[in-house]
C-alpha cells in the first residue's frame, strides 16, 4: 500500500492504518529503536508507542513522508526510553555518540529561543545539502540512526578507521559551518 494510502486511512480514522503501517514500517523503525536501546523488547515497545503516537498525530498532521514521519516518532521515544534506562548511569554506545555530536552543537538544554532553533535546523539542513551523498550518508546513519561504526563500514564498504576519520572531518566541517552562519557552540 503506498504511503499516502496509509496517512488516507489515519484521517479516516480506520484501524487498518495500523496493520499497514506495521506491515510496511515495522522493521524499519524496530531497526531505529534497537540501534540506540540494544533490547529487542524495549524496541518493541517503542514501535508500538509510535503506531499510538501517529494515531494520535494524524489528523491534524499529514506527513508527506510517512518513513520520515514515523522514524522520528520512534527515534524520539527511543531516546526517551534511553534516559528512563538509564538515568544517571551515562554508559552505552549511544552515550559515544551524544558525545561525538555534542562537539558540533548546542546542548539541547542550552535556552536556544525558538528563532535560535530554527537557524540551527536550517544550518543543518543546508549542511547536508553541501556533502558529497557518501559522507551525508554516513553522517546519518551515524547521527540520526545510531548506526555503530562497524555496520557503516560493513554498508559503505569501508574500513571502520576510514569511517572514523570521514565522520570527524564532517563533523569538523559541520562545526565550521555552524560558525560561520553564527551558530555558537
Amino acid at each position: 500500500m503506498e504511503d499516502q494510502q496509509i496517512v488516507d486511512l489515519y484521517w479516516q480514522r480506520n484501524e487498518k492504518a495500523l496493520s499497514q503501517t506495521q506491515k510496511k514500517y515495522g522493521k524499519y523503525c524496530h531497526r531505529i529503536a534497537y540501534a540506540i536501546l540494544y533490547s529487542n523488547e524495549d524496541a518493541e515497545e517503542c514501535v508500538n508507542d509510535t503506531y499510538l503516537r501517529a494515531w494520535g498525530a494524524m489528523p491534524p498532521a499529514r506527513p508527506s513522508r510517512l518513513s520520515t514521519f514515523l522514524g522520528k516518532i520512534t527515534r524520539n521515544l527511543a531516546l526517551d526510553r534511553l534516559d528512563k534506562n538509564t538515568a544517571q548511569k551515562r554508559q552505552g554506545p549511544i552515550e559515544i555518540i551524544l558525545d561525538e555530536w555534542s562537539e558540533c552543537i548546542p546542548d539541547a538544554d542550552s535556552t536556544l529561543d525558538p528563532t535560535d532553533k530554527i537557524a540551527l535546523g536550517d544550518a543543518i539542513n543546508s549542511f547536508l545539502a553541501s556533502l558529497d551523498k557518501r559522507d551525508r550518508v554516513m553522517f546519518m546513519q551515524r547521527y540520526w540512526y545510531a548506526s555503530p561504526i562497524k555496520s557503516i563500514a560493513r554498508e559503505m564498504e569501508l574500513g571502520e578507521s576510514a569511517v572514523k576519520v570521514a565522520l570527524m572531518r564532517t563533523r569538523n566541517k559541520f562545526r565550521e559551518h555552524l560558525e560561520k552562519e553564527g551558530i555558537v557552540l
